[in-house]
């Protein structure tokens, strides 16, 4: 990770660490960089560089967009706005319409006086690390002065509205059957989703109960969405709903709940779309790409149906990288990052819930029962916020204690200690066959770095 950007996006409060400034020399930056690489094309006959632009809900995501403007603009691209859209919708429109590169405006899962810029590459990827870096030495000064355009060759906006279109409509030609006669919750997040959620899963047929779709640019993610499932579960019982589907912010990331309330995360989501791939034949590699996140009853239910399983650090852009070359397709995270590659090049919360759909329909059986096969391990995290991260990990009485906790789990848990990538913390994690367990090993982890100084 840099300096600005992490492993999605450059993301801070607005206007404290992440200002219009900011934004503004990142478009600018992007302007110039993709400009020299723009090319005549069929989509592109004039060869100017072409950038798209999605944005959330959040007030300031349409501060941001017109700094990004008038950056890109000054340097001689023309902006193509999609306006309040997702972020795989950016992605899709990316790859499809020919763009040199994509951006999105969104903090994801953060409250909404958070924000973020995504930068999406020509394939519709994340951005590579060697651009990254470029942007951040721009950002830092250390790249002289970047010439503005001039007189014609100064850049334009282009509302594009018609891209987010044919992303809705991609959506729905996915879709193997009617979800005629299904109830559906749909929770947006008050984001992203609620400018196609419901006109994917109505197109459908469904009989959708939609909460959280009146964004004010002041309440996404406010007790809704995939990290306050609770509102879902609620909707679901009241409604007598077949399933519900919240998402996060930018609708990237998808959790789903069964018919009887209980959660379905994106480790349950993995396992039964594995699960069923495996079953139509059409599970490249017979693999599925996870994170060191994911819970041990995943890969204890992967090991049962004979599926094999890659992890990856922490982070979708990861999970992607790993599935690109080697040719896996399907992965994701336990956060509801699920990334199914034959259509889409990041999560995808909204493809997510079809696919969920398409293997409930298709085996004719309940949420409940699909994910009812895997058994989640408990699990406890806790973090520690010590004096230097890497020297506490990295402890050798530390990583002892680490190795005893191991010993003592042997096939029957696990143990991780990582670095937070923005704070100084150190998360240990242990999953274990009980509560107590898991407790027990965690504090003795944490009891040795008290003892060699490291905790605040």
């Amino acid at each position: 990770m840099g300096k600005y950007f992490g492993t999605d996006g450059f993301r801070g409060e607005a206007n404290v660490n992440l200002t219009v400034e900011h934004a503004y020399q990142v478009g600018r930056f992007l302007g110039w960089y993709y400009g020299k690489k723009s090319q005549i094309t069929p989509q592109n006959p004039e060869g100017r560089c072409r950038v798209v632009i999605g944005k959330d809900t959040r007030r300031s995501s349409y501060m941001f967009e017109y700094s990004l403007v008038a950056g890109l603009t000054a340097s001689g691209t023309d902006v193509y706005l999609l306006h309040v859209t997702t972020t795989p919708s950016v992605s899709y429109v990316v790859r499809t319409e020919g763009f040199d590169c994509g951006i999105m405006i969104s903090a994801s899962h953060n409250p909404y006086y958070d924000n973020g810029i995504k930068v999406i590459n020509g394939m519709g990827e994340k951005l590579e690390e060697n651009v990254i870096a470029e942007i951040e030495r721009y950002l830092d000064g250390e790249i002289g002065e970047i010439p503005f355009a001039q007189k014609d060759q100064i850049g334009r906006t282009i509302d594009f509205a018609a891209g987010r279109n044919r992303y809705i409509g991609y959506l729905i030609s996915i879709a193997t059957r009617s979800f005629k006669n299904k109830k559906v919750a749909l929770d947006c997040a008050n984001g992203s989703a609620s400018a196609i959620a419901k006109n994917v899963f109505d197109a459908l047929g469904a009989e959708t109960h939609v909460i959280n779709n009146n964004p004010n640019g002041l309440n996404i993610n406010t007790d809704c969405g995939s990290t306050h499932i609770h509102v879902l579960q609620k909707v679901v019982k009241d409604n007598n709903c077949d399933l519900g589907f919240a998402y996060d912010g930018d609708a990237d990331r998808c959790i789903a709940v069964d018919e009887n309330g209980k959660v379905v995360d994106g480790d349950k989501i993995m396992y039964i779309c594995g699960k069923y791939m495996k079953e139509c034949g059409s599970l490249v590699n017979n693999t599925v790409v996870t994170t060191v996140m994911s819970n041990f009853g995943l890969y204890k239910a992967f090991d049962r149906e004979g599926i094999s399983y890659e992890k990856t650090a922490v982070g979708d852009k990861y999970v992607y990288e790993n599935m690109a070359v080697n040719g896996n397709c399907l992965g994701g995270e336990q956060s509801g990052h699920i990334i199914f590659s034959k259509h889409a090049t990041t999560g995808d919360g909204i493809l997510t819930s079809l696919k969920v759909m398409e293997v409930m329909l298709e085996k004719k059986e309940p949420l409940s029962k699909l994910a009812g096969e895997i058994e989640i391990f408990p699990q406890v995290l806790k973090n520690v916020r010590v004096k230097d991260k890497q020297l506490a990990q990295d402890d050798p009485k530390v990583q002892a204690q680490v190795e005893k906790v191991a010993e003592s789990l042997g096939n029957d848990g696990r143990i991780l200690l990582r670095q937070s990538g923005t704070e100084p913390l150190v998360r240990v994690m242990v999953e274990a066959s009980s509560q107590e367990l898991c407790e027990k090993y965690v504090d003795q982890v944490i009891q040795v770095m008290e003892e060699q100084g490291h905790v605040l």
